[in-house]
């Protein structure tokens, strides 16, 4: 048996917050914590798995925070999409300084940079087992790279989304703060909703539900945790119907 025969997905999308490229630093990129993660999706493109990433912008700027502080709504998430082709590029840069041919496409034109998103030629980058960022949201104000993240996942027909965060799944209370909290082993997207559980924004949701789409949650934080999920061994909540 292959390896790729003994995974899970053959093809999957990993969504990672801008903030997860800080570190411990409170505001942009932490080259040695880029690198971390790049490891850990080493290990997995090792597997045969076909990877896509989203990578928010959240650790340089957010859109909603700049919106509050008197920005007009669609320069700032802009600005915002912005900020996700500067954390795209980071990684591309990590993941090729580990030989692993990347490509960072995005969904607002910038050639020097990126290429423009086209969705066959996307699909080919992943069959000859590139990774491809996709960055700059959906290139619309107003949508969460969350949004972007299942939009382009349903695009590619990736078989899953896998949501890299703090905690090792989705608790029915905050686990930092409670140490009673429960971790569900899955859920539907119809809980995740009406109980405000915040895997991700609502339309996100909805659209991996339409399309069918799980939706793993599982901790970054933790070494070997993406590969861990795809052979099996590790912790996580799989968002269901």
């Amino acid at each position: 048996m292959s390896e790729t025969e003994s995974v899970a997905y053959k093809r999957v999308m990993l969504k990672i917050s801008g903030e997860a490229l800080m570190g411990d630093q409170g505001f942009g990129l932490h080259p040695p914590t880029v690198e971390r993660i790049a490891r850990e999706v080493q290990s997995v493109h090792k597997l045969g798995v076909e990877i896509c990433m989203v990578i928010g912008g959240g650790n340089i700027f957010r859109g909603l925070q700049g919106s509050a502080q008197g920005m007009e709504r669609t320069t700032a998430d802009y600005m915002g999409m912005l900020a996700t082709v500067m954390n795209a590029l980071a990684m591309q840069s990590a993941l090729e300084g580990l030989d692993i041919h990347t490509r960072v496409i995005s969904a607002i034109t910038m050639n020097e940079v990126a290429e423009p998103y086209i969705r066959r030629r996307a699909v080919r980058h992943l069959e000859k087992k590139r990774i491809c960022i996709f960055a700059a949201g959906t290139g619309n104000p107003y949508f969460t790279t969350d949004t972007a993240a299942t939009l382009r996942a349903s695009e590619m027909s990736c078989e899953a989304i896998f949501k890299g965060t703090k905690v090792d799944g989705v608790y029915d209370k905050d686990p930092a703060k409670f140490p009673d909290a429960v971790r569900y082993e899955t859920i539907t997207y119809d809980e995740v909703l009406a109980q405000h559980l915040g895997v991700m924004d609502a339309s996100a949701i909805a659209l991996a539900r339409e399309n069918s789409l799980p939706i793993v949650v599982f901790s970054l934080d933790d070494e070997g945790g993406f590969k861990g999920i795809l052979d099996g061994s590790g912790t996580s909540t799989t968002v269901r119907d």
